[in-house]
């Protein structure tokens, strides 16, 4: 398939009469829409800053406070594609309602657990709700905007309100902790999903194929084993470094993905349709979402601790000195909608990544010591190519295929989004995490003014060194500072020029792959 006919009508009938105009319904149904994805982005950023009042409240251990924060995504990297095939099979609408009232359901329950057993449980059976709601919101944009341009407005402001959601989480979390208790983060989802629960059923139209084949439970089962096996391998990889274990479940996982596949082209309806990979602008535009997350997560990483324990800034102050780059995503991803009648959307979308790429060159090359100018600065700049490159990316997507198989492309592309997310945290962060270690020299006489065990978790993350700090006299803690963070500033150098790097290629590929994709009527 050709680039310029990826993106055609995949009803024959559509060229013949332009598309119909959409009516104050259709804006009314994408504002309906906007809930759940609100909800998911506050969701996944707000729950960090209940954590410690969670731990003293449950009385928490490591390990299970590591299994709060995993449940979620390891459960909803694994039903991803599973439900995108679901919705375009029972109906997007359908399902969209189901896995709201079931998140606000569990939430609810979830918000006055009594045990962290409870809450972990919880948090999985929210995971297998959320994995209805991102890819059913993104296909009922496909099929409720079928004129390509009105279409490419609803994705931008999709895409915006899940950048205004994540900004917003961070500062909501905090504030409802502060005011309220740990499961008010939570029960928050209660209020949020009631406009979509009593207007969605009159003002969204359903949706779904209308030849989607028998459902096939051991792809599922399969997807299942492919999705959570790497998740999960990845987190370990984040948080423990290199190991025989993890690498050995990532292994796992993907030879069940290579079992996935062949079952997969032998089915006559098979849950993930393997053609769509074929297509050029859908491939294409996959890749650079999962390279553009990878490189965005990992700078996040860094940066989080930058601001925290370097700069001394709280977490909610942190989240705050970020907010213009997340606006600056927002207006980016709108401002882009009306370029790409002038510019093809290839160009588009590889000029933003080669505007990120800027971002990182500033990080990769700049002076970090001078305080957070400079890293927001180029936060800023990161922020704004990754809004725009997203947005026509993810409008390439849903346009490239057909719309009875927009459930299943808006999995794969949340699926993308989830492992490039945890690709670069877990790879970029182990990267930096080791050159951390390499490159800290303790100055004299901190190995006989503290005990062996603060020296050694100084020698393994900048807050153990940043700690250990606060418990020396003046002279000695400036020194031991300023090591830590010419040894973390050694690691971000050395992530953000694979970033550079990788922003590159990925902005070279689309230029070229894409170069054929005609600009918007």
């Amino acid at each position: 398939m050709t680039p310029s006919a990826a993106v055609r009508p995949s009803n024959p009938s559509a060229l013949a009469a332009p598309p119909r105009a959409s009516s104050w319904r259709d804006w009314l149904a994408l504002g309906l829409l906007m809930f759940p994805v609100l909800l998911v982005a506050v969701d996944n950023t707000a729950l960090t800053f209940a954590l410690p009042a969670i731990a003293r409240s449950l009385e928490t251990s490591g390990v299970q406070l590591l299994w709060i924060v995993d449940a979620y995504p390891l459960v909803l990297a694994g039903l991803l594609v599973a439900m995108g095939s679901f919705g375009d099979r029972i109906g997007r609408r359908r399902l969209l309602l189901i896995g709201s009232t079931g998140f606000a359901a569990v939430s609810a329950a979830t918000a006055f657990a009594p045990s962290a057993e409870w809450l972990i449980a919880g948090r999985a059976a929210l995971g297998f709700f959320g994995a209805m709601l991102m890819p059913s919101t993104l296909s009922l944009i496909r099929n409720i905007f079928p004129d390509p341009n009105r279409r490419r407005l609803a994705v931008a402001i999709w895409a915006a309100g899940f950048s205004g959601g994540a900004a917003l989480g961070p500062i909501f979390g905090g504030w409802l902790v502060e005011q309220f208790w740990w499961g008010a983060v939570l029960l928050v989802a209660v209020p949020i999903m009631l406009p979509l629960l009593i207007l969605g059923p009159a003002f969204i139209p359903e949706s779904r194929d209308p030849a989607p084949g028998r459902v096939d439970l051991p792809s599922i089962v399969l997807s299942l084993l492919v999705m959570v096996p790497v998740v999960y391998g990845i987190k370990e990889l984040a948080t423990h470094g290199p190991g025989a274990a993890p690498l050995a479940i990532i292994a796992f996982g993907l030879a069940m993905g290579a079992v996935f596949v062949r079952r997969q082209l032998r089915l006559p309806a098979p849950l993930l349709d393997m053609s769509l990979f074929a297509n050029r602008v859908f491939s294409t535009a996959i890749t650079a979402n999962v390279l553009a997350l990878f490189s965005f997560n990992g700078f996040i990483l860094f940066l989080a601790q930058h601001l925290q324990l370097l700069e001394g800034m709280s977490p909610s102050a942190s989240g705050v000195a970020m907010i213009p780059a997340l606006l600056a995503t927002v207006a980016a991803g709108l401002l882009v909608v009306p370029l790409v009648r002038k510019v093809r959307p290839g160009f588009v979308v590889a000029g933003g990544l080669s505007f990120s790429a800027a971002g990182y060159f500033v990080v990769a090359f700049g002076d970090h010591s001078s305080g957070p100018a400079l890293l927001l600065g180029a936060l800023l700049i990161l922020a704004l190519g990754v809004g725009a490159a997203e947005t026509i990316s993810n409008d390439l997507i849903l346009g490239s295929v057909p719309a009875e198989k927009s459930g299943a492309a808006s999995a794969i592309s949340e699926t993308g989004y989830e492992v490039g997310s945890l690709l670069g945290t877990a790879i970029l962060g182990s990267i930096l995490t080791a050159s951390y270690q390499q490159n800290l020299h303790f100055p004299a006489g901190v190995g006989e003014a503290a005990s062996g065990q603060a020296v050694r978790q100084a020698g393994e993350t900048l807050a153990g060194a940043v700690e250990l700090a606060g418990t020396l006299p003046a002279p000695l803690a400036e020194s031991l500072t300023d090591a830590a963070r010419a040894a973390f500033d050694s690691g971000v150098h050395i992530t953000a020029a694979i970033a550079l790097v990788l922003m590159a290629a990925a902005a070279v590929l689309t230029a070229v792959r894409l170069r054929k994709v005609p600009t918007a009527k």
